[in-house]
């Protein structure tokens, strides 16, 4: 704490680290964590004046409880300062900041983008003056701005700019986990209080000297604030002898307060009013930030009984302590409390969320003009990524809306939001409010409660009857028109039938979604056509997915996530994989948390597809995080059923079977169909890259058969070239053919880019004609999308080398070969790239040294090789190892990548080569 002179009490350790913060070339941001009253303030003016005598430009803030809501209020303290350098940005980035402030409707940045347009900011105006940001109370901001302010203190090294931080330690904070270097503050030693005591408080009599120091147990505030207020009550002889040393037994934190209230006490009723209004709207807590925040005035007495200090940069008065302003509204009337909201309700009059939640706290009867006010606010945060505020708001417009009408619909939209933020309790708890009806039948308890099966359980029969049974009561309770609740039960039906994957349960849903007509909007019609059977209703789902996109201009966060599942079902995420990005961090920090999910499922799936199998490894595992940590337990299990996707194509087969039996024992039993079906694809993609290919086609006829497109199975188009490429190499050659002509029967390759390139390359594998095959394969690979999913044209130019190989046009092989084997090793996939490599040598093309390590052969694999290499057909051998020829011809084109060798004749010789030790 400070002295009379302006120096230092007791924090000499302290007072080292800060100037070596200041001057230093270390750690650019610092956080100082301690109790309440320990000086951390203090400490917080030090280094903001040794940052002055550097010549830095000190920008202050502090965190209020009454705003730690309101999304990025506390950045806009911060920021505000800075308003005229973001007119130096680059329109990009200013357009960021318009979206933070205010002044555009686009759609809000993500933690990332809007940190970097921060840090660039700071950095631009660190270019004519170094920089310090001081926060106090920082347990108090906002989370929105708490996790920007994480953001940037982490990659302030090396900047002209400096963060420090102060935090109460009883309290929580995103700042707890941001990783920033901290500077623990603790009390003062027994030598620092009693020289501070004496400092502030010089002459005081023993036995009041001896109490104030047992009460304040070295805690500065309390050093500086209690000797007063004991001298006045100053106890009897008898008291002081009950409580040893004068201690009072009463926590310090309500002693100060005890202390604080009787000077407030002593307050002129007018000058109380107004620390009132200023402690409810965040008044004196730190630097204007241009909003219209409550500027006290005609408080001089306040200041002069210790309660306010001077702003030295803005001349405001200032609270000196938040214990202070926490003491006023504690000391107030709820009529106080409520007269003051209706002020500060004018003030921020062009405020929409702070006006209404002003307005609200100034109003006890139902108010239909006000719960309006709420709910406009509502629908703002849930836009601006806070929808756990839009809870809040919408709860308490219900408690102000004058008819039983308006309050169950309100309270049912704060269900629906609740839901998609991951606060299923809350929804339970909401839909069987009163007001609501409490049944198990109302609309709003269906789809709380099937949120809640469908999350939790996966039960996808009980929720599809459940929301069915619901539409239907609707649908003949004779509903006219469309509305809110029934798009959300006919959006829910849908989702849980694309769970299901049952062509049974999408029957009964299209016949009920048919039976509404236009009771259903266009775009759950695109949800019904995408999510359901692309093969059956896939056509022109692209551009009616398209158009949507572009006229979604006003949107919720939960239309971008259903749009970006129908782009998935027509492979054409690429273009929208940006929005997600930009919303999804806002989304599952703080705002619709299952929607965030989806969308990490999207970007996922899209890296995947785009070959970036590295950060689709990386968001998976962020997924998992975050759907375990939320008991998320269906999209868990989704996001390990994509995990093992990934581990399959990268030839990873024990991590892909682990992942895949855990999925489908999960899912199988509760007939979640979608999951069962990627469990399939896991298995045939694993002993495709094993070249196992008899399991790989046992895996593939799972899920569909071959000549046909299972109905409402969303993996029959997907796995198309597995099923063809595993009935291939086993021999089911008529079958391989029969699968292919079916998807160009079908029309698969006007559904999707994707389905296009599989096709003709399922076309060019079991075309019997060399020159059609040869056609098919030229075709695909011309195709202009083809180069967006690049593991699937690797595998046609892989098999298109091998075409011209063995039509002894080895020369012309070697350019699909070598542009294979390439993609194969950028993805990382060790099995392929193997097998393009082998066939490149095969041609007379000789390989990089070390470009690929043959695999050990297992006992079998070597026991059959070797009877191969003596002339014995797979049948002899089958009959000799009791296998099935087709058994026998899987392990052998196991083999050949393994050895480097793709033909039979070569197997003498391969094997001739192999170390003594894997001799048999």
């Amino acid at each position: 704490m400070e002295s009379f002179d302006g120096s230092m009490v007791g924090r000499e350790h302290e007072q080292e680290v800060l100037s070596d913060f200041v001057r230093g070339a270390g750690s650019q941001a610092l956080v100082l964590r301690g109790e309440t009253g320990v000086g951390k303030s203090a400490l917080l003016d030090h280094v903001a004046r040794l940052a002055g005598d550097e010549d830095h430009k000190v920008i202050r803030a502090a965190g209020v409880e009454a705003e730690s809501e309101l999304p990025y209020a506390g950045l806009h303290q911060f920021l505000y300062p800075l308003l005229p350098s973001i007119d130096r940005l680059d329109e990009g980035q200013r357009g960021v900041f318009d979206v933070v402030f205010g002044r555009s409707g686009g759609t809000p940045p993500s933690v990332m983008t809007l940190g970097i347009a921060v840090l660039d900011l700071l950095s631009l105006a660190a270019s004519e003056q170094p920089l310090l940001l001081v926060l106090d109370d920082g347990q108090w901001l906002d989370t929105s701005s708490t996790e920007v302010c994480g953001f940037v203190g982490r990659r302030l090294t090396g900047s002209s700019v400096r963060l420090t931080v102060g935090l109460r330690s009883d309290v929580p904070s995103g700042f707890d986990t941001a990783a920033l270097p901290r500077l623990p503050v603790t009390t003062l030693t027994d030598e620092a209080a009693q020289r501070l005591l004496d400092l502030r408080h010089p002459g005081l009599a023993p036995k009041i000297r001896a109490r104030v120091l047992a009460e304040a147990q070295g805690n500065p505030l309390a050093l500086l604030e209690l000797p007063p207020h004991v001298q006045r009550s100053a106890l009897t002889a008898d008291d002081e002898a009950a409580l040893p040393g004068g201690y009072t037994g009463t926590p310090l934190p309500q002693r100060l307060q005890q202390v604080y209230g009787a000077r407030i006490a002593a307050l002129d009723g007018a000058v109380r009013g107004e620390l009132l209004r200023g402690a409810l709207d965040g008044g004196g807590a730190g630097t204007a930030t241009g909003r219209g925040r409550h500027r006290m005035t005609g408080v001089d007495e306040a200041a002069a009984r210790g309660l306010l200090d001077l702003d030295p940069l803005s001349g405001d008065f200032v609270f000196r302590h938040p214990l202070v302003r926490s003491t006023v509204v504690q000391m107030s009337t709820p009529n106080e409390r409520r007269a003051a909201h209706l002020v500060l309700a004018g003030v921020h009059r062009d405020d929409l969320e702070r006006h209404a939640v002003h307005l609200a706290a100034a109003t006890v009867d139902p108010d239909e003009e006000v719960a309006a006010v709420l709910e406009a606010a509502a629908d703002s945060a849930t836009r601006r990524g806070g929808s756990r505020a839009a809870v809040a708001w919408l709860t308490r417009a219900a408690e102000l809306s004058p008819g039983r009408d308006l309050r169950a619909r309100r309270l049912e939209d704060a269900a629906f939001i609740a839901s998609h933020a991951g606060l299923l309790d809350k929804a339970r708890q909401l839909v069987h409010h009163d007001a609501v009806g409490g049944s198990a039948e109302s609309p709003a308890a269906v789809i709380a409660s099937a949120y809640v099966a469908l999350y939790e359980d996966g039960d996808v029969r009980a929720s599809h009857h459940q929301v069915h049974a619901a539409i239907e009561t609707a649908r003949d309770a004779g509903v006219t028109e469309p509305n809110d609740v029934l798009t959300r039960l006919v959006n829910l039906l849908l989702a849980i039938s694309q769970y299901t994957g049952d062509a049974a349960a999408w029957q009964r849903t299209h016949e009920l979604l048919g039976s509404l007509g236009d009771l259903v909007p266009p775009n759950s019609r695109i949800y019904e056509d995408a999510w359901g059977d692309v093969v059956q209703r896939g056509a022109g789902v692209r551009e009616r997915v398209e158009r949507a996109f572009a006229e979604l201009r006003d949107h919720e966060p939960w239309d971008i996530t259903r749009l970006g599942a129908a782009a998935y079902h027509v492979d054409m995420l690429g273009p929208y994989r940006p929005r997600f990005q930009r919303v999804v961090d806002r989304e599952v920090e703080t705002g619709a948390v299952s929607t965030g999910m989806t969308m990490l499922h999207h970007i996922m799936l899209d890296q995947m597809a785009a070959g970036e199998w590295d950060d689709a490894e990386r968001t998976g595992q962020r997924n998992l995080e975050v759907t375990t940590s939320h008991g998320n337990v269906l999209f868990a299990q989704h996001t390990r059923a994509y995990l093992g996707l990934v581990a399959a194509l990268r030839g990873r087969g024990d991590d892909a079977r682990e992942l895949q039996a855990g999925v489908d024992a999960w899912a199988r039993p509760r007939g979640v169909g979608f999951l069962t079906q990627i469990a399939d694809a896991i298995g045939t993609t694993a002993a495709l890259a094993d070249g196992d290919y008899e399991a790989a086609y046992l895996h593939a006829i799972g899920i569909t058969p071959p000549g046909t497109f299972a109905a409402y199975a969303h993996q029959a188009p997907r796995t198309l070239l597995d099923l063809v490429e595993a009935a291939l190499h086993t021999g089911r050659t008529e079958q391989a053919r029969r699968h292919a002509v079916a998807a160009r029967d079908a029309g698969l390759p006007a559904v999707s880019p994707r389905l296009a390139l599989v096709t003709e390359g399922a076309l060019a594998l079991t075309a019997t004609d060399p020159g059609e095959a040869e056609d098919h394969f030229r075709r695909a690979e011309a195709l202009p999308s083809a180069a967006g999913f690049p593991f699937e044209l690797a595998r046609i130019r892989l098999a298109h080398g091998i075409h011209l190989r063995h039509t002894h046009d080895r020369k012309a092989a070697r350019v699909p070969l070598t542009a294979a084997a390439e993609t194969f090793e950028r993805l990382g996939t060790p099995p392929w790239t193997e097998r393009a490599l082998a066939e490149l040598r095969a041609t007379g093309t000789p390989t990089p040294s070390g470009a690929t390590q043959l695999t050990e052969l297992t006992w079998q694999e070597r026991r059959i090789a070797d009877l191969a290499a003596g002339g014995l057909t797979n049948k002899e051998i089958g009959a000799r190892m009791h296998l099935s020829p087709r058994t026998v011809s899987s392990h052998l084109y196991r083999v050949f990548p393994k050895l480097g060798i793709t033909s039979r004749a070569a197997l003498r010789d391969a094997l001739g080569r192999l170390p003594a030790d894997q001799h048999v």
